[in-house]
């Protein structure tokens, strides 16, 4: 039997439902999934958490930080977590994402985030 290190993500969608579907989603297939409303949260749940290997943040979100500010702050401040951006009001381009960033379209199947997500957190560099 061989040990697996706990994959730990977090999602930061300030839609609640939307944001439930994505963490059950990845619950269910053995991802623990953390969840935060806006960046601010997010920062802090971050903070408490440095089992988190991957950031999934909206680009669309209340206060003073939008999704893709925040993937360029948890790269700064944690750059052994990879991110993944997503929304539905625009395409974000390779230039405009922190280093290994991926960006997701919406609407996403949620068995595409989960295998992009897995995919990252075994990746050795994160890609």
């Amino acid at each position: 039997m061989s040990l697996t290190i706990p994959r730990e993500v977090l999602v930061v969608e300030d839609e609640p439902l939307v944001r439930m579907v994505a963490a059950d989603a990845l619950a269910d297939s053995g991802i623990m999934a953390w969840e935060a409303a806006d960046a601010g949260e997010a920062l802090h749940v971050l903070a408490e958490h440095p089992a988190i290997g991957l950031v999934f943040t909206d680009v669309n979100m209340p206060g003073d930080m939008d999704g893709l500010d925040l993937a360029h702050e948890v790269h700064q401040r944690r750059p052994d977590v990879s991110l993944i951006v997503t929304s539905g009001a625009k395409v974000i381009g390779q230039e405009e994402l922190p280093d290994d960033g991926t960006f997701l379209p919406k609407p996403y199947p949620t068995d595409r985030l989960v295998h992009l997500v897995a995919a990252k957190l075994d990746s050795p560099e994160g890609k």
